[in-house]
């Protein structure tokens, strides 16, 4: 019977479709693959040498700097993975929105009579070009997730950077603590020897020791700020703490931020609106809000299905061919129509909006990093005075005019000073730090990576998460 081929392409078109595969998500096993994370993973090595277009000599490397610190964040961070996921996501939204609609097949077989059967095959045809207004929206949609991906990314790397700088601030401040606890503790001693000589009261001494007190204190302090730091770093790289414990670290240009000369206002203003990743973004999702209301305004004139019918009858055969649509009678889609205009509208009014907050933002971290520049030059020239001083006593004492009370004093004060340059340079490079987030773009040369939205490093997993 004629039917019969009908049945051999249902059964094709089964032999295609795609079958369910579970993927359970076990969260003992999740935790323990976090936590095997390592810095030696050769799989980061390869990932690394990649990037970076160069062989590592030794691995893991003796120091990690920013920019290899970027790429294991890159690498393990899973804040990307969910950006990743969304690109997949608007990836497949191409494919659908591309799909031709299928033809649909009537059967109506004669009951009780076996001698009438209907059968009609349609074919549909989309008119006005939705289906190409259906694909621009989505790819507009995909360079949207592709943009929020590199921004993901820029973000991640930020937190990197920052965390990185907390790190070796606060372990400068221990440092300084502890030769500061030295000078102290001899001072100490120094004023124990004179006041069994009758010389000096008890109240110095004990004056002494308070003041080396506070200091050890302050020690204890710090060496938690270093310990919550760390942990803070090895969050921001997407590691397990452990896998930090016997890491160097270092970053050559820590205290020489960029000068003012080279930094220039209209640059940075031009980058903010032009390179940053939300505004493409913004401009993205503006064309798929435009490319919608054109799909809608399309959506006024009717599809067409068109197609041949066959009629069996009383050993009779008939064939026919059917054209069908819908008549706009009722509505002409209006509604949809202005939903998708006052989408666009919406798109536009975010669009100007994100653009003016990061003008301003782009021109109030530039006034921060000024400030802040001037700052580190004062806190300098003070702590070059210190050091001239310390000299000229380390020579009287040499002379014989002087004692070590002297010298042990300003060296408390060149400590002082040391913490406050050293606190200058934290808010010199934070400032440089939040100037770089308003343009998204490094400004030194040993700073975070590059992000780009057509990166392969953003848009391909990892081998550690395949």
């Amino acid at each position: 019977m004629r039917i019969v081929p009908l049945f051999g392409v249902f059964l094709l078109v089964g032999c295609a479709v795609q079958r369910y595969q579970p993927t359970p998500i076990v969260a003992g096993a999740t935790a323990s693959q976090f936590e095997s994370r390592s810095l030696a993973d050769d799989g980061l090595r390869s990932f690394e040498e990649k990037n970076l277009s160069q062989p590592e000599s030794s691995w893991p490397p003796k120091a990690w700097n920013l920019q290899t610190l970027s790429l294991v964040a890159l690498y393990f961070n899973p804040t990307l993975d969910l950006a990743r996921a969304r690109l997949a996501r608007a990836d497949a939204a191409i494919v659908t929105a591309g799909a031709r609609p299928n033809p649909t097949l009537g059967l109506s077989p004669g009951i009780p009579n076996p001698y009438l059967l209907t059968l009609d095959f349609a074919i549909p045809i989309e008119t006005a070009g939705k289906r190409g207004y259906r694909v621009q929206s989505a790819r507009n949609l995909d360079q949207a997730a592709r943009l929020d991906l590199a921004d993901s990314a820029w973000t991640v790397l930020s937190g990197v950077r920052l965390a990185l700088l907390n790190y070796l601030l606060a372990s400068r401040s221990l440092e300084l603590f502890h030769s500061e606890e030295g000078v102290r503790a001899d001072q100490v001693s120094i004023l124990e020897q004179i006041l069994s000589a009758g010389e000096i009261p008890k109240l110095d001494v004990d004056l002494a020791r308070i003041e080396l007190s506070k200091t050890q204190v302050a020690i204890r302090a710090a060496e938690g700020q270093v310990a919550e730091a760390k942990a803070a770093l090895a969050a921001a790289l997407g590691v397990p703490l452990a896998s930090l414990q016997d890491a160097e670290f270092s970053w050559p240009d820590l205290d020489t931020p960029p000068t003012l000369e080279s930094l220039s206002a209209a640059e940075i203003q031009r980058d903010a609106v032009l390179n940053r990743l939300d505004v493409r973004r913004s401009l993205a999702q503006y064309a798929a809000a435009e490319a919608d209301l054109q799909l809608e305004i399309a959506k006024q004139y009717p599809d067409i299905n068109i197609g041949p019918g066959y009629t069996y009858e009383e050993m009779h055969s008939f064939f026919t061919v059917g054209l069908s649509s819908f008549i706009p009678l009722f509505n002409r889609n209006a509604g949809p129509i202005a939903e998708a205009e006052a989408r666009r509208q919406e798109a536009a009014a975010a669009f100007l909006q994100t653009q003016a907050q990061i003008i301003a933002r782009g021109e109030r971290a530039l006034a921060v990093y000024t400030a802040a520049l001037r700052e580190v030059a004062e806190a300098q020239s003070l702590y070059q005075l210190e050091e001239t001083q310390l000299q000229i006593t380390q020579q009287t004492i040499r002379a014989g005019a002087d004692n070590r009370l002297s010298l042990d004093a300003v060296q408390i004060q060149l400590s002082a000073l040391a913490r406050v340059r050293l606190d200058a340079l934290g808010r010199i490079q934070r400032a440089l730090g939040d100037l770089e987030d308003a343009v998204q773009r490094p400004f030194d040369r040993d700073g975070m990576m590059q992000i780009q939205p057509e990166s392969p490093t953003l848009t391909k997993l990892p081998k550690a998460y395949n």
